[in-house]
């Protein structure tokens, strides 16, 4: 985990190998899947073997798991590193996830509240796979119980090659702001690679992560929605000390539809448009319009209708 600096955080339901592939070509040094059910990969779930899929841009990716029992996730991890090859750069586990049905499950960051069983979950999984492992978790489950740092120790302890921590408690949700302070207590606290996640909007807010943090890597996730340029900004900020890419309304929009044209060869022009109901709002976000044209795009059910209406405003 030497060379890739700015990643795409996995996000269920989000971070298809559409959207994967225009934050790759804009940047993104390495990308995750989705959160993928380690039960639905054992008991050959197709919809979840979909999810593995991954785009032609992707040289190296991350795959994150979720589920809780040590040996089927080691078995899954296994299944993965024969299919993907030499393609897969990193096994995540999601140790973060606040929905209540992943939670009530005892999965996500439920295990956070569970160190012993997170750590055997690290341990099979060293055992199972030759490439690296890491972790990605919350600042605790509640307010009352931040045990990041710790946590993070007990990872590293068990093998974990990285951990990612985003600044919030579970019972948080998304609300309020990450704190970076939780995510310097955890880089202060281990060895190994620390990816800092959380209310990265913004090239700016990178850089901040970076220097009030100290970690070794940011991970974008809300804020690449509708703005794969995003990772372009980070990378020239950081490099030069200023953002040369402004993309203009029209870049927006053909970056749009560059994401529609890849899901629809990817998965069918039905589920794709359905999907880019969600994705189409934040590209169009601030434009002239905007609250019209999101009223359109959330009922499109071609890619015709999509392509008609946003360009419809240039």
């Amino acid at each position: 985990m030497d060379e890739p600096k700015i990643y795409l955080a996995p996000m269920a339901g989000v971070t298809d190998a559409a959207m994967r592939k225009v934050c790759t070509l804009c940047g993104a040094q390495m990308t995750f899947t989705e959160m993928v059910s380690a039960k639905g990969i054992a008991y050959q779930n197709g919809r979840t073997h979909e999810l593995l899929e991954l785009s032609d841009a992707e040289e190296k990716a991350g795959v994150q798991l979720f589920g809780r029992e040590p040996q089927i996730l080691a078995d899954t991890a296994r299944k993965i590193c024969d299919l993907l090859g030499e393609r897969l750069f990193i096994i995540d586990v999601n140790m973060g996830c606040p929905v209540p049905k992943i939670v009530n499950n005892g999965e996500g960051s439920a295990l956070m509240r569970e160190p012993a069983l997170a750590a055997r979950i690290v341990s099979a999984l060293k055992k199972a796979v030759p490439v690296p492992v890491s972790v990605k978790f919350r600042a605790g489950f509640t307010e009352k119980d931040r045990n990041a740092a710790a946590f993070a120790k007990v990872m590293e302890d068990a093998g974990a090659d990285a951990v990612a921590v985003h600044g919030r408690t579970r019972e948080q949700y998304y609300r309020g702001k990450a704190d970076l302070g939780t995510i310097a207590e955890v880089k202060q606290a281990v060895k190994v690679k620390v990816i800092g996640n959380g209310d990265i909007f913004a090239a700016q807010d990178a850089v901040t992560m970076f220097r009030e943090t100290g970690c070794d890597a940011v991970m974008v996730a809300r804020g690449a929605q509708g703005n794969p340029f995003l990772f372009t900004q980070i990378s020239e900020l950081l490099r030069t000390g200023s953002v040369q890419t402004l993309p203009m309304p029209e870049e927006r929009i053909h970056m749009c539809l560059r994401q529609a044209r890849i899901a629809v060869r990817k998965k069918g022009e039905a589920l794709a448009m359905r999907q880019m109901r969600g994705h189409a709002p934040h590209y169009i976000k601030g434009m002239k319009g905007a609250a019209q044209l999101r009223a359109q795009v959330v009922r499109v059910e071609t890619y015709a209708q999509l392509e008609d209406i946003l360009l419809s405003c240039l």
